[in-house]
């Protein structure tokens, strides 16, 4: 569950994250801007989660399970995948917390690790991410911090992407994709170590016509992989020259539509199982948050971009293992 300060105005307090196109993750909030085409889409994100969270409800109490819903909360807190979501979620949370990126690559990599299969540990990431993505986006959009022309460029092609993604896991047997999305996350691991020794040398704004292949590219390797939006989206496009302030809070509103869209794709292809990873995760997340404003406060960001990136590579090389000697 990511939980995250929403006001990039002020660039000041972590040069370090701007040196190394990274999201600053300590802001004072100074002000507030609206976007008026982008007012209903608002609306329709907050309309979403009351919904989500009413349907969840009626589910859990009301959905004529065979145990109540206090049972189900009670039995949820005896099985041993509950806590191991919860330890992940405590993990990706800091790491996010304090990298503002990241989030979906550490706990899709550790419930690898734990057995999940990639459909299960991708739809609990992504639902778990359904509130935070869209209460951050909303924050964004209201903090005049989402560029129109920027974000539109991104919602379809990366919606198509995450589309796709779902597909791809949906109709491929787990275990055979299994060794793939490992591989890929260890690419991934490399990339946020590789952030630690790279600096922002362009300073000209990337086209749109690039920007429609990176958001499909960025949506199918998030969904497939469980996580890489922010990684690849975000840090592309600051690594481009892109405003950081105004990218970072159009990417995450962004995010919210794909997330949803993701969550809603797994609906038909997982169980109830998934829903126990994601309460573990949310309440990790919950648990995290303060110890990821000690990470911050006490860790460079070069160091912790060494340390991340080594971790996920780690567990990635420890999955491909498993995967190459089943």
């Amino acid at each position: 569950m990511k939980i995250r300060y929403i006001d990039l105005d002020d660039q000041t307090i972590n040069p370090e994250h701007q040196d190394l196109a990274l999201p600053p993750v300590e802001y004072q909030i100074t002000h507030a801007l609206e976007h008026p085409i982008l007012r209903l889409l608002s609306y329709a994100v907050v309309a979403v989660l009351v919904g989500l969270i009413a349907y969840l409800f009626f589910r859990l109490f009301f959905g004529g399970n065979e145990q109540s819903g206090m049972e189900l909360i009670r039995q949820s807190l005896h099985d041993p995948l509950f806590w191991s979501a919860v330890g992940v979620g405590f993990l990706a949370q800091v790491i996010d917390g304090a990298l503002g990126m990241a989030y979906g690559i550490t706990s899709s990599s550790f419930l690898l690790a734990a057995g999940a299969p990639p459909a299960l540990a991708s739809g609990a990431t992504h639902l778990a991410e359904v509130f935070t993505t869209g209460i951050s986006g909303v924050a964004h959009l209201k903090m005049g911090n989402v560029n129109k022309k920027l974000f539109f460029s991104l919602l379809m092609p990366g919606v198509i992407g995450a589309l796709v993604g779902t597909y791809i896991l949906g109709n491929i047997d787990g275990k055979a994709l299994k060794p793939y999305i490992s591989l890929y996350l260890l690419g991934m691991g490399v990339y946020v170590l590789s952030k630690a020794f790279r600096h922002i040398k362009s300073k000209h704004a990337i086209e749109v016509k690039k920007v429609i292949p990176l958001a499909f590219f960025g949506g199918l390797m998030d969904t497939t992989g469980g996580g890489g939006w922010g990684p690849i989206v975000t840090t592309s496009l600051v690594s481009a020259g892109q405003d950081p302030r105004t990218t970072i809070g159009t990417v995450n509103f962004a995010e919210f539509f794909l997330t949803v869209v993701v969550a809603a794709s797994f609906f038909s292809i997982l169980d109830h199982t998934v829903w126990i990873l994601v309460a573990g995760l949310a309440l990790g997340g919950l648990v995290a948050a303060p110890f990821a404003a000690l990470v911050t406060k006490h860790l460079k960001a070069k160091t912790l971009l060494i340390l991340v990136g080594s971790l996920i590579s780690m567990v990635s090389l420890f999955n491909l293992y498993k995967a190459w000697i089943a």
